[in-house]
C-alpha cells in the first residue's frame, strides 16, 4: 500500500493534534463568553499557536523529507526548490 500524501505516516498523530486544538479553541471560546481573565485567555492563545504551528511543522517536515526526495529522484529540482521556498515563506508568516 502506497502512502496518498507524504504525512501519511503520521496522519493519525496529525488528526489527534488537530481535535485537541479545536478543543484548545473551543475553551478559548468559553473563557471569552465567561469574561475570564485576560492573561489567562492569552495563555491559552500560546498554546493554540504553538500546537498549530508543531502541526504545520510535521507536515512541512514530510514534505521537505519526501516530496523534495522524489523531485530530486525525477531532476524537478529547480521546481521543487521554487515550491519549497514559497510555502515555507507562507508558514513562517
Amino acid at each position: 500500500m502506497t502512502n496518498s500524501t507524504p504525512y501519511s505516516d503520521s496522519k493519525e498523530d496529525l488528526i489527534r493534534r488537530l481535535k485537541k486544538i479545536e478543543g484548545q479553541v473551543k475553551g478559548i471560546q468559553r473563557m471569552v463568553d465567561e469574561d475570564k481573565y485576560c492573561v489567562d485567555v492569552l495563555i491559552q492563545v500560546a498554546a493554540v499557536r504553538a500546537a498549530i504551528n508543531r502541526v504545520g511543522t510535521i507536515v512541512f517536515e514530510h514534505h521537505s523529507r519526501r516530496c523534495m526526495l522524489k523531485a530530486v529522484e525525477n531532476s524537478d529540482q529547480d521546481v521543487a526548490i521554487e515550491e519549497l521556498i514559497g510555502v515555507l515563506s507562507k508558514f513562517i508568516k
